[in-house]
């Protein structure tokens, strides 16, 4: 059973989730519009950390040294680029 505070707090978690339409109102579902792909690409987020990365691959062989370290530093710039441009892709956007 529960008390008159518990059921006050029931109901206005409840509404809080999801309010009651008004007799009126037709609920509309929650559709998101597409994003371009130029606007995703020019987002700062999206375009510093894929000049960063591209930095970052490029720096390997003007450094010009190529030891254990280095192969795992462009393994690791060039994840991070792949996953920059399959991040354009997907559903949620960037």
């Amino acid at each position: 059973m529960l008390t008159d505070f518990e059921d006050a707090t029931h109901q206005d978690s409840r509404n809080l989730i999801s309010p009651d339409p008004s007799p009126n109102t037709v609920p509309q579902p929650n559709i998101m519009k597409p994003v371009s792909l130029s606007s995703r690409i020019f987002k700062i987020e999206w375009l510093g950390q894929t000049i960063a990365s591209l930095s970052w691959i490029i720096s390997i062989p003007v450094y010009g040294n190529y030891e254990a370290g280095d192969w795992l530093q462009l393994l690791a710039a060039s994840a991070w680029f792949i996953a920059n441009i399959a991040s354009l892709f997907s559903e949620d956007g960037c």
